[in-house]
């Protein structure tokens, strides 16, 4: 009875001790395993050695992107009829520089890419963006690059047309729908400056550190440079123990850091702007549809009565004036049962339309963004800056001049 029993039970036992031997011979093999590779700390150089087939190895330049002409007429009286809401296109240049400049930092084919007041920063490349077109449904701009030789890279038109189902995918949810159309112009300048040969890359930076140095003294360094004719082109460097090339070259240093310190006031403005402009671009979008879908039913009548296209966001609370209508670029339906349009617009209340139209006025009162006065020191040497962002490059600019000056003619009081 008891063998029986035991002879019922070995399967059983059997499959346990299975299952124990299969455990203490995978644990061995993991450990010893584990054991032969190197997991932490340090890795061996030649771990290193690996790079990236499509990673970009040769000459980066450094890119400078001054902020957009926002593509306003001297007339004001035209603003309307072009559709154009002046306030938010001086945002949008400001904006949309910083997204170009997003754009190639993921990228990693240049050095550096800094954001600008103007043009007059120095560096190897310049994207010069105008805006012709923003209206929520539809964006385009135009982009000219040039080198610090005045040689023209590219200079294309680009646009992009907001799918309509954009707005519908809640994956979209606070996502710019321009994007594609700055990703497009990266893509474009990449593809530029794959098409430079590599000495001319080296020469060009050289070009833009010589014309950084003339803006010096073109009495000192003006010979190294031949700006006679279309082009600037290099006639030679100067030597390396010139103490006053050096000095140049030092104070070209000190520009860029501060330039770099602006790059976080265009992303806090452009961070800043996100909400309402998003809202925006929505709302203009949903309006400009229905505009397109009434056009061709040949009706406005909705629900038995008249739906009527009583305001714009802007037109709702017009910043100049009550009567003032902005245009078609920001128009949000109005009216209907019970402010059903409206909603369907993307403003729930008038009182949402206007907190964004008031947020997108203050951001687009100067194309110029403000920042706080602040002291700089540079050796011995204070400044104040004050003013916008622009008027404070500017007083940099002059203060890092004095200080060349003052090293070059010391016996002179400036």
């Amino acid at each position: 009875m008891l063998l029986n029993k035991a002879w019922a039970n070995l399967p059983y036992k059997l499959g346990v001790y299975l299952l124990i031997s299969l455990h203490i011979l995978t644990g061995c093999a993991g450990s010893a395993g584990r054991s032969g590779t190197v997991e932490t700390g340090p890795q061996p150089a030649s771990s290193y050695d690996k790079v990236d087939e499509n990673r970009y190895l040769g000459v980066k330049p450094e890119v400078i992107i001054p902020v957009f002409s926002p593509g306003l007429s001297d007339s004001e009286a035209n603003y309307e009829e072009a559709g154009i809401w002046p306030e938010l296109r001086r945002a949008e240049a400001n904006r949309f520089a910083f997204q170009l400049k997003q754009a190639l930092d993921n990228r990693d084919h240049f050095s550096a890419v800094r954001v600008t007041p103007n043009s007059s920063a120095s560096g190897d490349l310049y994207l010069l963006g105008d805006i012709i077109e923003s209206n929520g449904q539809r964006v385009a701009f135009r982009l000219t690059a040039v080198d610090a030789s005045n040689r023209q890279w590219l200079s294309e038109t680009f646009e992009h047309e907001v799918h309509e189902g954009f707005y519908k995918n809640p994956r979209n949810t606070g996502q710019d729908p321009y994007q594609p159309v700055f990703d497009a112009a990266a893509e474009a300048v990449i593809e530029a400056l794959l098409k430079q040969k590599q000495s001319y890359l080296t020469q060009l930076k050289s070009v833009s550190e010589m014309r950084f140095a003339n803006s010096f003294s073109d009495a000192a360094f003006g010979e190294y440079l031949d700006t006679s004719g279309r082009y600037i082109d290099l006639q030679g460097l100067p030597s390396d123990a010139d103490p006053m090339f050096e000095r140049v070259k030092s104070i070209r240093v000190r520009e860029q850091l501060f330039i770099d310190n602006l790059q976080s006031h265009y992303q806090q403005f452009s961070t800043k702007m996100d909400s309402s402009y998003l809202a925006w671009q929505q709302a203009s979008a949903t309006e400009l549809a229905l505009q397109k879908e009434a056009k061709r039913k040949s009706v406005w009548k909705m629900l038995g009565g008249v739906a009527l296209v009583a305001a714009a966001v802007a037109a709702a609370v017009s910043g100049s004036s009550v009567d003032q209508n902005i245009g078609r670029d920001v128009a949000v339906i109005a009216g209907g049962v019970g402010g059903a349009l409206l909603i369907s617009s993307g403003f729930k209340s008038r009182e949402e339309a206007k907190f964004h139209q008031d947020a997108l006025n203050e951001l687009g009162e100067s194309i110029n963004l403000e920042m706080a006065p602040q002291v700089i020191t540079y050796e011995e040497e204070s400044v104040e800056l004050s003013g916008d962002i622009e008027q404070q490059f500017q007083q940099w600019r002059a203060f890092l001049n004095r200080m060349y000056q003052l090293e070059a003619t010391p016996d002179i009081q400036l």
